[in-house]
């Protein structure tokens, strides 16, 4: 069986180390990062089987790594769930137009999120 990557990519380290350990308890392998970039590199080296990624992070944007990675032949399959504290209609209709697979807004409830990443990564690892 193979455990199923998740990059959580979140400026804000307590949300980092909150969701890293809430992913692990369920089973999944994590990778962390910091910014924007980061995120991007690290869809790229490590190619994760689904992306928590916050909208406001330094260097690039949630949206612009949304953006960048559905127009790259490589990284354009990555499954990508947004996870914001933008929660207007406009930020929401944005994500999801640039190609997100799903938008949760901050702050959410750790249970709906495992159930989000199951759903989204087809089932409980």
């Amino acid at each position: 069986m193979t455990i199923q990557k998740l990059l959580i990519a979140d400026d804000e380290p307590n949300i980092l180390i909150s969701l890293e350990f809430l992913m692990q308890r369920e089973g999944y392998e994590v990778i962390l990062a910091r910014d924007g970039q980061e995120a991007l590199d690290a869809i790229a080296r490590d190619k994760p089987d689904l992306v928590l990624l916050d909208v406001m992070m330094p260097v690039k944007t949630g949206f612009d790594v949304c953006h960048e990675v559905r127009n790259s032949e490589t990284m354009r399959e990555t499954k990508i769930l947004m996870l914001t504290a933008k929660g207007r209609d406009t930020d929401i209709a944005k994500g999801m137009a640039l190609g997100a697979n799903a938008y949760m807004t901050k702050p959410f409830s750790t249970k709906e999120l495992v159930q989000k990443v199951q759903e989204l990564l087809g089932g409980v690892p």
